[in-house]
Parts: C-alpha cells; sequence; structure tokens
C-alpha cells in the first residue's frame, strides 16, 4: 500500500482546499497522471499520482481542506504492505461536515490503535497552550468538535467541572463555536485597548441567508488585509498625471507592435517602469519594517507586484527585477502572468518577493480608491481610471487625459513629504514620455 499525503509545495503554504478528484475509490491509476486538484491561497494546482495502482481510499471530498503532510489518498501499489494504512486513516482530522451530537464519544476511543499505546487527541495549537497554561492534560479530555477535536469550551469544561459532556440541549457545533469565539474576543480586548468583539447576529431570523465558507485564496486576501490594517497606519497622498502624451505614445507602440513582442502594451507596464525609477530615488518605500527588532529592512531588488482579479479571487503577480528589464519585456510579462492568473495555473514562485504592488481599477472604472498596503511592503500604488478632463495649460482650457493615482504609504518610514515628492516626480514622468524613456 502507498500512502499518498499531500506534498510541502513550499511559500508557507500549510493547507489546500480539493477542488477536483480525477479517480475514485476501487478504481485504477497510473503514475504521473492526475490525481487530485488542490486550491491553496496562493493558486490552484494538480498534483499527479507518485504512484500508479488500485485506489483503496480517497480522504476528503470536493470542498474539503487538508493539511501539507496528512494523506490524501491511500492506493494499492501492490507493494503488499499495508501495516500502516488504517492506522494513519484513523489518525487524520480531515474537515468533516458539522453535525450535532447529543454526546460526544470519548476521545479516548481511538479506531485501529495498538495496545498499550496512547494517541495524541486533534487539537489547535491554541487549544493545547490553553491546556498547558490550566495545568490540564489535554489527552484526558474529551473532545466534541469533528473527528473528537478537542476545542477551547472543551477545555475550560474539563477545568472548571471535570465533566467533558456538553448539556444535552446544546448542539456540539454551538458549543464549539461559542467557545473559540470567547476564547478569541478575551484574547483580542486584552491586547489591543477599547477593542470589545460581540458575535454577529441571527441574520436568518430577519430573512433568508446564503453561507459560504471563507476558503482558499479569499481567505488569505481576509488575513493579509486585517494584518495590514491592523500593524500599518495607512496614509494616503493624491495626485493626477497628464498621460496625453504618453498614451499617444503608448497606442502607436502598440499598433505597431501587434501580433509580436510588446504587442500588449498597457499604461501599466509605464508606470512599473516609471515606479522603479522612484524606488531607487526614495529607498524608503522598496523597504520593509521589522517591529520587533525596531529595523529597517532596505531592498536593493525591484520586484513589483501587480493586483490581478481573478474568479477566485484577488492575485499579485510579481514582475521581477524590473530595473534590469525594458518596458517592452515588463509589457509581455505582465500579458503572460496576468493569463495565468486567470486561468488559476500561476505557479506559486511568480507570486514572491514583491517589494511594492500597484492596483490598477481603471478598467473597472472608478476615479480613485484607497489601496491596502500589501504587507509586509511599506507603500503601494493606486491607480484610477484615465479620462479626458478640461484642465487649464498656459492660461488656455484644453481637454487632456488625466490619470488619477493613490499612493499609500506607512507613516512608520515615511513623512508625508516624502511621500509628495515621490508622487510628485512619478507624475512629472508620466507626463512626458521622452522624460520616462530617458531616466528610466
Amino acid at each position: 500500500m502507498y500512502e499518498f499525503i499531500l506534498p510541502d509545495m513550499g511559500e508557507g503554504i500549510a493547507e489546500g482546499e480539493i477542488l477536483k478528484w480525477y479517480v475514485q475509490e476501487g478504481g485504477e491509476i497510473v503514475e504521473d497522471e492526475p490525481l487530485v486538484d488542490i486550491e491553496t491561497d496562493k493558486a490552484a494546482v494538480t498534483i499527479p499520482a507518485a504512484k500508479g495502482g488500485r485506489i483503496v481510499a480517497l480522504k476528503g471530498k470536493v470542498g474539503d481542506i487538508v493539511n501539507v503532510g496528512e494523506v490524501v489518498v491511500v492506493i494499492d501499489d501492490g507493494s503488499g504492505d499495508g501495516g500502516n494504512v488504517a492506522d494513519a486513516i484513523a489518525q487524520k482530522t480531515f474537515a468533516q461536515p458539522d453535525i450535532p451530537q447529543p454526546q460526544a464519544p470519548p476521545a479516548t476511543v481511538v479506531p485501529a490503535s495498538q495496545p498499550g499505546v496512547r494517541r495524541p487527541v486533534p487539537a489547535a495549537p491554541a487549544t493545547r497552550r490553553l491546556a498547558r497554561k490550566l495545568k490540564i492534560d489535554i489527552n484526558l479530555v474529551t473532545g466534541t468538535g469533528p473527528g473528537g477535536r478537542v476545542t477551547p469550551e472543551d477545555v475550560h469544561r474539563f477545568a472548571d467541572q471535570g465533566t467533558p459532556t456538553p448539556a444535552l440541549h446544546t448542539p456540539a457545533k454551538q458549543v464549539r463555536e461559542e467557545g473559540a469565539f470567547a476564547e478569541f474576543a478575551a484574547h483580542a480586548a486584552a491586547t489591543i485597548p477599547f477593542l470589545e468583539l460581540e458575535p454577529l447576529p441571527d441574520f436568518s431570523a430577519d430573512g433568508p441567508v446564503e453561507v459560504e465558507a471563507l476558503r482558499s485564496i479569499r481567505r488569505k486576501v481576509a488575513r493579509k488585509m486585517v494584518t495590514s490594517m491592523t500593524l500599518i497606519p495607512h496614509v494616503a497622498h493624491m495626485d493626477d498625471a497628464d498621460v496625453t502624451a504618453l498614451d499617444e505614445f503608448r497606442k502607436r507602440e502598440k499598433e505597431r507592435r501587434s501580433g509580436g513582442s510588446g504587442g500588449s502594451l498597457t499604461l501599466l507596464a509605464f508606470v512599473i517602469k516609471a515606479i522603479t525609477a522612484g524606488l531607487k530615488a526614495a529607498p524608503s518605500f522598496n523597504a520593509s519594517l521589522d517591529p520587533f527588532r525596531e529595523e529597517i529592512i532596505y531592498k536593493k531588488f525591484y520586484n513589483i507586484g501587480f493586483a490581478a482579479d481573478t474568479g477566485r479571487g484577488l492575485l499579485v503577480p510579481v514582475v521581477q527585477d524590473t530595473d534590469k528589464k525594458s518596458i517592452i519585456q515588463i509589457a509581455d510579462e505582465i500579458a503572460e502572468m496576468a493569463a495565468l492568473a486567470r486561468e488559476g495555473k500561476l505557479p506559486p514562485d511568480q507570486m514572491r518577493g514583491g517589494t511594492f504592488t500597484i492596483t490598477n481599477v481603471g478598467p473597472l472604472g472608478g476615479t480613485a480608491l484607497l489601496p491596502t498596503i500589501n504587507y509586509p511592503e511599506v507603500a503601494i500604488l493606486g491607480m484610477g481610471k484615465v479620462q479626458e478632463k478640461p484642465v487649464v495649460r498656459d492660461g488656455e482650457i484644453v481637454i487632456r487625459k488625466i490619470l488619477p493615482l493613490t499612493f499609500a504609504f506607512d507613516h512608520r518610514i515615511a513623512d508625508g513629504a516624502d511621500a509628495a515628492r515621490f508622487v510628485g516626480e512619478l507624475v512629472r514622468q508620466l507626463s512626458d514620455p521622452n522624460l520616462l524613456l530617458l531616466e528610466t
């Protein structure tokens, strides 16, 4: 027997959601054939079978979350060694539907266990820390969560009453949710002054609702945004760039290069090149702040990310070494990576190492935006929609193409004057294509 575990895909990825199985129990698979589609918080990937043979067991269904290192499928590869299969399956704690139970099974009963061996009960790290704090052997606590998982409420109940069984009228799911929320709310209130969290009301009491689990990429975005807005004091500086001449030049070059390199020449490619030049002159915005060591880390490389809207959520492909590439090369990479991101095929290594991010909502409309910094970066540029507007030039009203810009930065590493100078130079370069090409 061969136990196929979810491999380490790097980039700090710890789990993935099953999107699609290419096999079924009892079926056959050939080595290197597609086995399963897994979506992580970076991208969706197809994982091939490392061994061929008959499918004995699928450990999870579509929509389930599996952790790196857990058995995903058991394959009978003809080796005849099945001694560890049942044992491994019994210990897995894959996500299962929440089914209220009047009484949870004892946590000390583990199927297929060897005599005399007490196996660790499933519990989150925070729950284990709580048990240690209360001087409780967590292996003695009965778990009421899915698969016998021990929850914070189970630990508190054991400490207070010495009984692991919740009241019969209280569903296990409710006990678990209320216990986890109470622990989190108490910790948050103790950490952040004046912060008081309350559970959401039951919206279904007022009308029909639809509930969707926060999964994969969307959950990763949620975590990063909360981290960014909690840790970073955001300040925004806004300005307009007259891109009339630049847009005319871009359109001429795009038409001339149609079908070849640079055929997807967008305004974003010019902005990335201008931003790179600006970061060289203002290294504070190409940095990260370590709040624990109280150090600013200045990065001497320039990897510019751009936010890509996909059906699975927001991804940030990263153009590497933009200081060493031409605008044409940057334009080609933007087009290639944006297409891969929309298809869910963008490799994780093309979303790492960013030093600065640009988000462009212009194609979707809107006059301006307040972007959130892509932590642990310290600045981000938001581009609005290019619009023809009447402006005054040399005492006369003329129609020009105006690009609204919003530059959000970390006030811990720079001041408003620094941002004003940075954006002012960016506007100057974007307003004159000749100057942009000379200085970049």
